[in-house]
């Protein structure tokens, strides 16, 4: 589904070069949940924008279903990105003077949905991360957890076949965490989206299908299900 060859990333600071992502050879399956790992400064963030086609690779390649980012025109960029993908911050991007619902339809306006297709879209995403009966409420009033349960429902709301995560938990306490990492996984499972989420949450990415690991910038390790079940039996 996705897929990248020699990815790399320089990003250029007072006529200074820092390569920040050195050559990651990468697939990532429909319907897979993958963590992406690393201590801070090794490159999740800027792999998981280049994933998402948020960023351009200095070099390399990297394709969604075939069709590489960079033979596409910036028109066909942006359909992609509101089409397929679905993102989570750390940071909320809401708007709070609006109402939850109108938060949550902003993609398909954005894609010229009509009005009569928004609100049953919206309310059965509202429904799916429990704040149905929210919706009518203005985002600066909602809990830290209820903004990211809002932030997942928007990035539902048009059907994306990924969401993308980074540090999706990382301004919540640690019952809210456990709340929206449940979510997430959730809908993995039972809808099928693919998930691919950066966090430092060691506990989150053990509950994730596979957990790939960067140290400055290069792919380390990768722990998926099987390698995890081994490891325990050899514990036990």
């Amino acid at each position: 589904m996705l897929e990248t060859s020699e990815l790399r990333r320089t990003f250029t600071s007072d006529a200074v070069d820092y390569e920040v992502l050195k050559g990651i050879d990468l697939r990532i399956e429909r319907g897979e949940s993958v963590a992406i790992v690393g201590k801070s400064g090794s490159g999740k963030s800027t792999l998981m924008h280049l994933l998402a086609c948020l960023d351009r690779p200095t070099s390399g390649r990297i394709s969604f279903e075939g069709r590489e980012y960079l033979s596409l025109s910036e028109k066909e960029r942006d359909r992609l990105r509101n089409e397929k993908f679905g993102f989570v911050f750390q940071q909320f991007f809401l708007n709070g003077r609006d109402t939850v619902y109108e938060n949550v339809v902003l993609p398909m306006r954005i894609r010229g949905a009509a009005d009569k297709d928004l609100r049953p879209k919206a309310m059965a995403a509202l429904e799916s991360v429990g704040l149905g009966d929210k919706h009518a409420k203005r985002a600066k009033d909602l809990s830290g957890g209820e903004k990211q349960r809002v932030c997942i429902a928007r990035a539902l709301v048009g059907g994306p076949d990924v969401i993308f995560a980074d540090e999706p938990t990382g301004n919540l306490d640690s019952k809210t965490s456990r709340t929206i990492e449940e979510l997430m996984l959730t809908l993995n499972r039972d809808k099928g989206i693919t998930v691919v989420i950066v966090t430092h949450d060691e506990d989150l990415a053990a509950k994730c299908g596979r957990t790939i690991n960067l140290k400055d910038g290069m792919v380390v390790d990768e722990l998926g299900e099987d390698d995890e079940a081994g490891e325990a039996g050899e514990q036990i």
